[in-house]
């Protein structure tokens, strides 16, 4: 295959982030190249978020790459609580002036906007891991990278990293130009996905002085379930019999009530921790995504914060290009970060309300079910929560944002 030597804009990492941006940008008649260390089937079948909100939807639209989520996508207008024996829903469109999220997993995503890619877009190459980007603080950084067994380099106008936290274009920023906040919890989640069919037609989030549950779907026939476990738990020490009652005890609201079992296919632990990488850009480098800010799934922001990350990225790139103007790109950082901060609390404020924490005291329970309590009986709680959960604007600072 030909290997560009040049392009527009370099994105390294073919997540949902990186794919995304490329779909905008080729759009916008914006060159550019998506290079990503994984090979297409790693990439397609990593196990992440499921819910999209609304702004991602439209988004996603916008770009032409929501066909199967049309189809496929499963509409929720609501979650529902469950604490201290009783069971609580929240009403998304009634509370928001219509907005709703959807379920639709973030493997499906990745592979819409990968067939996409492959189909009309720029180049996207795969078992491409780049080892270092250089002269970010030029006008001229380059990209280097391995393929097909070739040590190559890409040069280019502008480099964004959607390779995660752990990502190489993080490290291109030298020490002391970024700051990293960050927060780790004490707990983390023992996932699971299960052939059989949800329990309930929308999410249900769970309080227990046993430990916070989830009960999610992929589909009418796949059950997506989460446990608090302790941080650092082996899944080894959760067997399917384990998972399934415990399951049971925390959602089952003080009813006799089950969920319906089947074989569980996956399981895996998922630490849990906040991060915040501040600013979200250095010279002609970019973070956008992971590689910018990590959020507990409490709130299901990971993958919504990525998407509106780069549809603000694209729109100003596309004016970079198109008009000469560099007034979005420059604003890009704190755009991004109002938005970013504003999920992080909302994602804290969850976590907190729902979990226990380890040695939790009677008073610190009896706090989160007054919060719980206030989310039940004031339509202000609940429509701060449910507004915030089915995405804000794009940019905070804008009416209704």
């Amino acid at each position: 295959m030909t290997h560009p030597r040049h392009t527009q804009v370099a994105v390294v990492g073919a997540g949902p982030a990186g794919l995304l941006l490329a779909r905008l940008l080729h759009r916008a008649g914006v060159d550019c190249v998506v290079l990503e260390s994984r090979d297409r089937g790693y990439v397609e079948q990593r196990q992440r978020a499921g819910i999209l909100e609304q702004s991602t939807v439209d988004t996603l639209r916008a770009a032409g790459a929501a066909a199967r989520l049309d189809r496929e996508g499963i509409p929720h207008d609501g979650i529902e609580l469950r604490f201290d024996g009783r069971r609580h829903r929240v009403d998304f469109p009634s509370l928001t002036g219509g907005r709703r999220v959807w379920v639709y997993a973030q493997t499906e995503v990745v592979k819409d906007l990968v067939a996409l890619q492959l189909a009309e877009g720029p180049p996207l190459l795969f078992d491409a891991p780049v080892h270092a980007v250089e002269g970010a603080d030029t006008d001229r950084p380059v990209v280097r990278y391995t393929h097909e067994g070739r040590e190559r380099a890409l040069d280019c106008d502008y480099v964004v990293g959607c390779d995660g936290y752990h990502g190489v274009v993080r490290r291109a920023i030298p020490a002391g130009f970024t700051r990293v906040h960050e927060r780790t919890y004490p707990y983390a989640w023992l996932g699971v996905l299960a052939d059989a069919p949800p329990v309930y037609e929308e999410l249900i989030y769970a309080h227990s002085e046993r430990g916070f549950a989830l009960a999610s779907m992929r589909s009418p026939q796949v059950s997506r379930l989460y446990l608090q476990v302790p941080g650092g738990e082996d899944p080894a020490a959760w067997p399917d019999t384990r998972i399934w009652d415990e399951l049971d005890l925390r959602l089952g609201a003080g009813a006799d009530w089950r969920l319906t079992r089947g074989p569980i296919t996956a399981k895996s632990v998922l630490p849990m921790r906040s991060s915040v990488t501040e600013p979200m850009r250095w010279g002609r480098v970019l973070l956008a995504g992971d590689a910018a800010h990590i959020v507990p799934p409490t709130g299901a922001k990971g993958l919504n914060l990525a998407a509106s990350d780069v549809t603000v990225l694209a729109e100003a790139l596309a004016d970079r290009y198109a008009e000469g103007d560099t007034a979005l790109l420059d604003v890009y950082s704190d755009t991004c970060l109002r938005r970013v901060w504003r999920a992080e609390h909302f994602s804290y404020a969850m976590t907190s309300m729902l979990h226990t924490a380890p040695g939790q005291s009677s008073f610190d329970t009896r706090l989160q079910l007054a919060q719980l309590e206030r989310v039940a009986g004031s339509p202000h709680a609940a429509a701060d929560l449910a507004e915030n959960y089915t995405g804000t604007a794009l940019r905070p600072d804008a009416v209704g944002g």
